[in-house]
């Protein structure tokens, strides 16, 4: 083979450069004018964790690679992607669906306030389906934020019925307090069996062992233990956050009324 040297003469290209036999790139492909390689793996569950994984390379093995080589970049794509947007997707959602069970609650309470103390058990049912897969040796999976997203509008129906039916009572003439034991007594047993069995309908699904349901069984994780934990906190947090405004409203009543009578003597005087 000849070459063309700067000169413009042609000579052998044994004279210009030393050539070796090696492997070269069945092929050479580009995105955005870069060149790229993609690098693929399956990963075995049972040993370990896709996100485990990913955590160790972003974190251990690629800041090593572009210690020795800069111009290199990488990125995260495929599964981890769609991941990516599925996680922002039901970020959006989950925000959406605060806003609606925030309306929903507004209009029949007419109160601004009362709704949040029913949904103020969300974040705990949240806890309660972090707490599940701990305590099933799961990690966290996008089946499982599906569960916690789903959860949010199961966790609500308990304190939901027990802020009416303190509101009830408290119609009827009775004091905050005699309103809060009124209702805590007469839901008390229908709030824990509807959360009983919800978790015990979910029960079959937990301890299964077929390769089918293993798709589901992080959903149904956050979704029985949500559920379970949110109702012994509803039974103790609802009434106390409730108690808690009432004093609060009442405090502020007596200050408006205060310094009513103040500016009713000073125009007296």
């Amino acid at each position: 083979m000849r070459i063309r040297n700067s000169l413009g003469a042609e000579v052998p290209l044994a004279t210009a450069a030393k050539t070796t036999l090696s492997r070269g790139p069945a092929a050479i492909k580009r995105t955005n004018r870069n060149r790229v390689v993609n690098v693929t793996a399956d990963v075995d569950t049972e040993i370990a964790s896709t996100n485990d994984i990913i955590a160790d390379l972003a974190a251990r093995v690629l800041p090593e690679v572009l210690a020795d080589y800069p111009e290199i970049r990488f990125s995260f794509e495929g599964e981890q992607e769609e991941q990516r947007q599925t996680v922002s997707e039901l970020l959006s959602g989950f925000a959406l669906a605060l806003l609606v069970i925030y309306g929903l609650l507004a209009i029949p309470f007419r109160s601004y306030l009362q709704p949040l103390i029913v949904m103020s058990v969300i974040p705990f049912g949240l806890i309660g389906a972090v707490w599940g897969h701990v305590i099933m040796g799961m990690d966290l999976a996008i089946l499982s934020i599906f569960g916690i997203v789903a959860l949010t509008g199961v966790v609500v129906n308990d304190s939901l019925v027990l802020v009416s039916w303190i509101n009830r009572a408290t119609r009827k003439g009775a004091t905050t307090r005699e309103a809060i034991q009124i209702a805590g007594e007469a839901r008390f047993r229908p709030i824990l069996l509807t959360s009983l069995t919800t978790f015990a309908g979910l029960t079959p699904l937990l301890l299964e062992k077929s390769m089918q349901a293993q798709f589901l069984i992080p959903m149904a994780v956050s979704l029985a233990f949500g559920v379970l934990f949110a109702t012994l906190i509803t039974l103790l947090l609802v009434p106390a956050l409730y108690s808690i405004i009432e004093d609060l409203r009442d405090s502020l009543a007596r200050l408006a009324g205060a310094d009513r009578k103040a500016d009713a003597k000073g125009i007296v005087a």
